[in-house]
């Protein structure tokens, strides 16, 4: 799948943060931008190369969103995640 878009979850693959994941909030020709609203808010993501990020099958409407809308995506993410494990 090589469908990238905003809104969609992203987990990253290398680097200090790997297994993390994040939220796009954008994207250019190599990058996307990635904030999960805490440490990497809306006003300051993380920029990574996209062949260091594996897109996961979810996506979010993020037009209006702030970074507290950020952590609740991602908060309700990993409990389904955990409930799946079970």
């Amino acid at each position: 799948m090589d469908r990238w878009e905003t809104g969609m979850l992203a987990k990253s693959l290398t680097g200090h943060d790997k297994d993390k994941v994040y939220v796009i909030v954008g994207l250019d020709e190599q990058f996307t931008y990635l904030a999960d609203g805490e440490r990497k808010t809306l006003q300051s993501p993380k920029k990574k190369k996209k062949k260091h990020v594996q897109l996961i099958r979810e996506q979010h409407e993020i037009s209006e969103a702030d970074d507290v809308k950020l952590k609740r995506i991602l908060k309700e993410y990993k409990m389904s995640e955990k409930k799946e494990d079970k």
